[in-house]
């Protein structure tokens, strides 16, 4: 198992000068402690169930292209951009750029999308969850179709949604055939489908249901011709470590029970993180021990 920091909080209420000091820290104290990636929320204003919406909250891939420059090893993710911020071929060169700019470290993640408020607030389009879904497809065609070739592909992609008549990608991507695919979100009848057809890293909730849902993945993705262990399964989470590590033996057990299931990476936000030492802690104490959970692959 390996373990992302999820940063979902910008130095909470910190003035504005301070946030790029701060945010290089955070990146190089994560690497160095072992974080197999670095992800980012795709909002524009902070998610009420985290804290205010008046909270520091940064653009995504301004953000990752931030800590790209800070770091050397770590991949680079949102979890996950919906489908309604950006137009497909648009992510798809931000995703390339940050690919190219990192030497090879960008994923596209990728899901239906939500609101945090910021969608009405700033008068943005968000079409019902049904045509949100349908745009997912089309999204990851778009974006395969500027993955393919040394230039992307040379026929247009049509679409009900978008259309996309030259999907020219130059540079392409240093992430060979393309960047990892995480496709947010666990609902059976509509995101695992997609899942299993598109994704190379699945991010489900945690839950007792999850053998269930990774067993769907694996059926579904066997139907549509693919190899199931190609596609990594992982949670996302919250990692409190504790004040001077009281938490750690509990964090372990519920690491342990998330890799019993099947989960090989938990992308976690962590509490204290302003601080920075709770991430080193996790990198002594929980990363070593958490590599040994979960299926082997």
């Amino acid at each position: 198992m390996e373990l992302g920091l999820h940063l979902t909080n910008f130095a909470m209420d910190a003035p504005s000068s301070g946030t790029g000091a701060w945010l290089g820290e955070v990146a190089q104290a994560a690497e160095a402690s072992g974080f197999a990636v670095i992800a980012v929320g795709d909002h524009l204003w902070q998610s009420p169930w985290l804290g205010r919406v008046e909270q520091n909250v940064l653009e995504a891939y301004s953000t990752l292209s931030y800590v790209a420059a800070h770091t050397e090893r770590v991949g680079l993710t949102a979890v996950v951009s919906g489908v309604h911020y950006r137009h497909p071929a648009m992510l798809g060169k931000l995703v390339t750029t940050l690919d190219v700019l990192s030497d090879g470290r960008a994923w596209l993640g990728i899901g239906a999308g939500t609101s945090t408020g910021d969608v009405e607030g700033y008068g943005l389009s968000f079409p019902p969850l049904r045509e949100r879904f349908e745009m997912l497809e089309e999204t990851l065609q778009i974006c395969l179709a500027m993955w393919s070739g040394e230039r992307g592909a040379e026929e247009p992609v049509p679409g009900k949604h978008f259309q996309v008549s030259r999907p020219l990608n130059a540079p392409q991507s240093v992430r060979r055939p393309h960047p990892p695919i995480l496709v947010g979100g666990d609902g059976e009848k509509r995101t695992l489908p997609l899942v299993a057809r598109y994704a190379d890293v699945a991010s489900l909730r945690p839950g007792p249901d999850l053998p269930r849902k990774i067993d769907l993945i694996n059926r579904l993705a066997e139907e549509a011709g693919r190899d199931p262990s190609e596609i990594r399964k992982s949670c996302v989470f919250t990692f409190d470590p504790g004040r001077d590590g009281a938490g750690i033996g509990e964090l372990l057990g519920r690491l342990k029970w998330l890799g019993d299931m099947g989960i090989d990476l938990v992308i976690g936000r962590v509490e204290g993180v302003d601080e920075v030492t709770p991430l080193e802690l996790l990198g002594r104490e929980v990363i070593p021990a958490a590599a040994e959970f979960g299926p082997r692959r």
